[in-house]
């Protein structure tokens, strides 16, 4: 597990609100010592929270000074009670450290459909903006937790002109996880000096390959948030300013971040509900990028696929089931399917060397490649998954108990 340290510009505060959970921290805010820039990208679920349409409406102003995130009620599908309540939230927290409404970004998760009583915590809010301190990551991550088994960390450094600029982002997400615009919630915050306007189409840019190429179980949350603040303390130490896009100081930065992006996303895939395995789905040949990631997302999503991956089983039949029915080009009699090094499919059918045990073999790893060859042009992607086991079952069966 990574250890973050302070990170000039926000401190931390968690608490036990008691808002869903007995005796476990569920609030947690970040409060920025001077306005940082701001950038988010959200839920593209069609019942999104009450907290995803306040973030939207604030996310205009390109700034903040105060994040608040509760676990154990998603305030989603709750309407006007619900808004009023992120509306409370909001305001509590605005007047704790004096600052606008506008600067104020919410989150939460958790069961969806319960009202959310933000006037049972609003006063432990205003208690936790005196009690701010540096070092609280690791409890942070652990407050945004909900069915996930270990909090999720990352960090990173790199320079910037003559600086030294750090990147601390957290997340959570075990189930409920499918690609559409962030899958999860997660913050990441980066003392660089950035335009909320660059921060931004950053942003955008980097779920692409990161969070929304992970999948759980094809199950888009109403609660979906990833949010990116740049606090811009490094300024007071050579950082460059950065107001444009095209800077060529931007690179490092730009793959600095992907990377941890990347490291945040497979955390919650190998966290999936019951998962005991990660498996890493490439398709290649397709008639473009966007269909190559197509057919991977059939491939991961594919509950035959899944299970078999769980089971052991080399079934590549259902690699095939999965590609057939992705709805994008591929040719039958070039198809190729790779299990690890093991090539199991070969111009349309079995490998005629295929070993059924060498295949086996691959799939008793607790990492598991799978790789298809459509042989239609050079579209290609890579997506994430885990597999499903009869523990994801028990988890959500249970879920509200």
């Amino acid at each position: 597990m990574a250890e973050l340290p302070p990170l000039e510009g926000i401190q931390i505060a968690t608490t036990a609100a008691g808002i869903k959970y007995a005796d476990r921290t569920d609030l947690m805010i970040m409060v920025f010592d001077q306005p940082a820039t701001t950038a988010g990208v959200f839920t593209q679920s069609l019942c999104p929270s009450a907290p995803v349409d306040f973030c939207r409406a604030n996310l205009s102003g390109g700034s903040a000074r105060i994040l608040v995130v509760n676990s154990g009620n998603a305030n989603a599908f709750t309407g006007i009670k619900g808004a009023r309540a992120a509306h409370l939230t909001a305001q509590t927290a605005a007047s704790a450290i004096g600052c606008d409404l506008g600067e104020v970004f919410l989150a939460s998760t958790g069961v969806i459909g319960e009202p959310l009583d933000a006037a049972a915590f609003s006063g432990a809010l205003a208690e936790l903006t005196t009690v701010v301190k540096g070092d609280g990551w690791l409890d942070a991550a652990k407050a945004i937790m909900t069915t996930d088994t270990y909090p999720k960390l990352a960090t990173t450094t790199l320079r910037m002109g003559e600086a030294t600029i750090r990147i601390n982002g957290i997340a959570k997400g075990a189930g409920m996880i499918a690609p559409d615009m962030a899958t999860m919630l997660s913050f990441i915050v980066t003392d660089a000096d950035i335009d909320a306007e660059v921060l931004q189409a950053l942003l955008a840019e980097g779920v692409d390959d990161t969070f929304n190429a992970v999948t759980v179980d094809s199950d888009t949350s109403t609660s979906d948030t990833l949010m990116l603040f740049a606090t811009g303390a490094a300024g007071r130490h050579g950082a460059p300013r950065i107001n444009d896009l095209s800077d060529p100081l931007l690179v490092a930065f730009k793959q600095a971040l992907y990377a941890l992006m990347k490291d945040l996303a497979l955390q919650i895939v190998r966290d999936g509900e019951g998962a005991r395995k990660m498996v890493e789905i490439t398709v290649c040949g397709a008639a473009s990028n966007r269909a190559a990631k197509t057919i991977a997302l059939s491939i991961a999503n594919s509950p035959l696929v899944k299970t078999a991956v769980a089971g052991e089983d080399a079934n590549w039949g259902r690699v095939v089931m999965a590609v057939g029915k992705a709805g994008q080009e591929a040719h039958r009699d070039r198809l190729q399917i790779w299990f690890g090094d093991v090539r199991v499919a070969v111009e349309g059918e079995r490998d005629p060397d295929y070993s059924e045990e060498a295949a086996a073999d691959v799939m008793k790893c607790e990492d598991i490649n799978i790789t298809v060859d459509v042989g239609v042009a050079d579209g290609r992607a890579t997506v994430w998954t885990c597999d499903l086991t009869k523990e994801y079952v028990a988890i959500n069966g249970d879920y509200r108990s």
